[in-house]
C-alpha cells in the first residue's frame, strides 16, 4: 500500500477512533500535507533510494490483550521477571497495548506509564508539550512526517519533580504478526531533580516476513535529572527499520544510552543527544552485529550548547558475511559552549573478507576554550589475542568468540535488566557463529 492512499479522511477517522485530542489530529494532518514536499533522509555513504520505508499492507494489526504474561512467547518471557510482584512493565503486541503494570508506590508519587494513545487523551497537555516539539521535529524529512501522520503505537513515561525511580521501567514491543507495520513513538520525561532507568526491547517472534518499522524516541532530562536508557533491538531480517532516538538534557542533567542494535534487516539509526544546559552530560554506548547481506547506517551525535557540558560516544561493531555498516560519530560544540568536552571512539571488527565497516569520527567545533578527541579503528580480530588464548589450550573458534564478547562487553555489561542483558549475549552469540 502506498503512502498516498492514506488520505486526510483516513487519518482523521483513525485519530477520532482513538479519541485523540484535536491538537494531535491537526498535527497528523499537517504532517500528511507536508509529506510530498519533504526530502528523504540522506544518511552519509548509504544509498537508501531503493529501500522500502513507505509501502505496506496494513496500517494497524489488532492483537488480543494479555490476561497473563504466561501467554507471551518464550523468547519474550525470558526478557521479563515474570514472577516479580512490583514490576513496572508495558508490553505492546504489534499495535495493541497488551499489558501495563506500575507499582502502587510509583503511581502514588505521580509517575505515569501509559500507551501513547491513552496518554494523549488522559494527559493531553503534558504529551502536547513534549511530542515532536523540542526533540524530533515533524518536518525534518519525509520519514519523520510519515511517522507523525501514521503514529500507531508507543509509550509515555513521566517522572515528576524530585521523584527517584529505583527499579527500572521496562517496555517490550513484540512483533508477532507478518502484517505488522509500526510507527512507534516513545516519550520519556524526567522532571527537575528526578531520575529513572528505562529499558526497551523490540523483538520479532516471526521470521521470513517483510515490513516497515519507523521508530522515534524522545528523552527529556530536565534540570539536574538523570535518565539511563537501555535498548536491545532484534527485529527480523525482512523488516526495514528507521529508528531515531533523541535526548534533550537541561542544566546539570545526564542522559546515558546503552544500545544493543541487533536488527537483522536493513536499518538507519540516528541517536542524537542535545546538551542544552550548562553542566549537562551525555554518554552513548552502542554495539552492533551485522551479518548476511545486511546494510546499516548508524549516526551517533552529541551537540553541546551548554557550558561545561560533557559528551561521550563509544561504538563497537562486528561485521560478518557480506554485511556492511557505516558508523558516523559526530561531536559538535556550538559557539558559547565553553569548557565543554567531546570524546568519541568507534571500533569495527570484520570477521570475513566481504564484510565492510566504515568508521567516520567527526568533530565540529565552534568554540575555542574546549577539549575534544576521537579514535577510530577498522580491522580484523587481533591475531596476538587469538594466539595468546590458543596457547592456553582454547580452540580458535572459542578464542574468536571470547575476543568478540570482550570487544562488545562495554555495552552489554551496563544494561540494567538481567533478562535483557542475557538476551543480548545470546543474540551476539547467535549472530557471530
Amino acid at each position: 500500500m502506498e503512502t498516498k492512499t492514506f488520505n486526510q479522511d483516513y487519518v482523521t477517522s483513525y485519530s477520532k477512533q482513538l479519541g485523540e485530542p484535536d491538537w494531535l489530529t491537526d498535527l497528523r494532518l499537517q504532517a500528511l500535507a507536508k509529506l510530498e514536499d519533504l526530502p528523504m533522509p540522506k544518511p552519509d555513504k548509504t544509498k537508501i533510494d531503493k529501500w522500502n520505508f513507505t509501502q505496506f499492507n496494513e496500517h494497524v494489526v489488532t492483537s488480543e490483550k494479555l490476561n497473563s504474561l504466561d501467554e507471551l512467547h518464550d523468547d519474550v518471557k525470558a526478557l521479563i521477571d515474570v514472577d516479580s510482584k512490583d514490576k513496572n512493565l508495558y508490553v505492546q503486541v504489534n499495535n495493541t497495548p497488551a499489558y501495563t503494570a506500575l507499582s502502587k508506590d510509583l503511581k502514588d508519587k505521580g509517575v505515569i506509564l501509559s500507551d501513547i494513545h491513552t496518554a494523549a487523551t488522559e494527559h493531553s497537555e503534558l504529551v502536547k508539550k513534549y511530542f515532536m516539539t523540542d526533540g524530533v521535529k515533524v518536518d525534518e524529512h519525509r520519514l519523520t512526517a510519515l511517522h507523525a501522520a501514521l503514529l500507531n503505537g508507543g509509550v509515555f513515561v513521566y517522572v515528576p519533580k524530585n521523584v527517584e525511580v529505583a527499579e527500572p521501567i521496562q517496555t517490550v514491543f513484540v512483533h508477532d504478526n507478518p502484517n505488522t507495520t509500526l510507527f512507534n513513538h516513545v516519550i520519556v520525561v524526567a522532571e527537575d531533580n528526578s531520575s529513572l532507568t528505562y529499558v526497551e526491547n523490540y523483538i520479532s517472534t516471526v521470521t521470513n516476513v517483510e515490513g516497515v518499522f519507523n521508530i522515534i524516541s524522545e528523552v527529556f532530562a530536565n534540570t539536574n535529572a538523570r535518565v539511563t536508557y537501555g535498548a536491545v533491538d532484534t527485529l527480523d531480517k525482512g523488516i526495514t527499520t528507521y529508528v531515531n532516538r533523541r535526548g534533550v538534557a537541561g542544566r546539570d542533567a545526564r542522559i546515558e544510552w546503552a544500545l544493543g542494535l541487533m536488527n537483522d534487516g536493513d536499518t538507519i539509526s540516528e541517536n542524537v543527544t542535545n546538551l542544552m544546559g550548562d553542566g549537562s552530560y551525555g554518554d552513548t554506548k552502542s554495539v552492533v552485529v551485522g551479518r548476511g547481506e545486511q546494510k546499516q547506517n548508524f549516526t551517533t551525535k552529541v551537540v553541546h550548547f551548554g557550558k561545561n557540558s560533557e559528551g561521550y560516544i563509544l561504538k563497537h561493531g562486528v561485521m560478518k558475511d557480506s554485511a556492511s555498516s557505516i558508523f558516523n560519530g559526530i561531536g559538535k560544540i556550538e559557539h558559547g559552549a565553553s569548557k565543554s568536552n567531546a570524546v568519541q571512539e568507534s571500533r569495527v571488527l570484520m570477521l570475513s573478507e566481504k564484510a565492510r565497516g566504515d568508521a567516520n569520527p567527526i568533530l565540529l567545533i565552534d568554540e575555542d576554550d574546549v577539549t575534544a578527541g576521537h579514535a577510530a579503528s577498522v580491522g580484523r580480530v587481533d591475531p596476538l589475542q587469538l594466539y595468546y588464548l590458543m596457547s592456553r589450550g582454547i580452540t580458535r573458534v572459542e578464542a574468536e568468540r571470547l575476543v568478540i564478547h570482550g570487544f562488545l562487553a562495554p555495552v552489554v555489561n551496563v544494561l540494567p535488566i538481567e533478562g535483557v542483558k542475557k538476551q543480548l549475549v545470546e543474540v551476539i552469540e547467535r549472530k557471530v557463529q
